[in-house]
């Protein structure tokens, strides 16, 4: 028992020392940060704020050129013409094509309104597959809802229906913006490799199977092969 008690005892040590270890290792960062302040001039800290200030601008630029382009909003677009417009003018573009008799399209917009608020460096636009024949047809979208993911002008990445998504009509809005930081389209902060829906106890109960309905004697089912 006294073994294991220096054992114990001499594992604390080691735990401590490696604390207070990384603890000197921030404290000398931190010291050395402001010993850097300290000795600037003032022409040296005016020009870092200058700096600041620049970086805020563009940044509030940014901000307004994409609200200008129509971002921070889920807009639905009229015909394949806009389409072509919409996707020239921005670099990250997530376009929901939908059925109004489909249900599970209003799902995905109730989750697309949220998306498109917080992320405003990518344009959020919805398109009625059925007034959309030629752009389906090229895109190869079969199920609906379909996201088809567009950045530069290219299509990269589909979500096709709700598989991505935890195959369940329950998923949340998390779980979608994960699966568009996934594809890049967005700017994620979560960790990519830590699905939202793993930790859902509802896991995969409520899905069923998608409706596939025929638009203009083609029948919607689950091919999502690019173009």
């Amino acid at each position: 028992k006294m073994a294991a008690d220096t054992s114990v005892d001499i594992l604390q040590k080691v735990l401590e020392n490696e604390i207070l270890q990384s603890a000197k290792v921030v404290e000398e960062h931190l010291d050395a940060e402001i010993q850097k302040l300290d000795q600037m001039d003032e022409d040296e800290l005016e020009h870092l704020k200058q700096r600041r200030l620049e970086a805020l601008k563009k940044t509030q630029q940014q901000k307004q050129e994409w609200l200008s382009k129509g971002h921070g909003e889920y807009r639905e677009i009229p015909s394949e013409r806009d389409f072509f417009q919409e996707v020239k003018e921005s670099k990250n573009v997530v376009c929901h094509f939908y059925r109004d008799t489909t249900f599970r399209c209003q799902i995905m917009d109730k989750h697309l309104t949220v998306l498109a608020k917080k992320h405003i460096e990518t344009k959020f636009l919805k398109l009625n597959a059925e007034k959309s024949p030629f752009l389906c047809e090229r895109l190869r979208i079969k199920v609906i809802p379909t996201l088809a993911l567009i950045k530069d002008g290219k299509t990269q990445d589909y979500v096709v229906g709700f598989t991505d998504l935890g195959n369940t009509d329950d998923f949340t809005t998390e779980t979608l913006e994960w699966r568009l930081g996934c594809a890049d389209i967005i700017n994620y902060s979560g960790n990519l490799m830590d699905p939202p829906f793993q930790s859902q106890k509802k896991y995969g109960t409520s899905f069923t199977k998608l409706d596939k309905k025929t638009i203009r004697g083609k029948i919607y089912d689950s091919d999502s092969d690019d173009d």
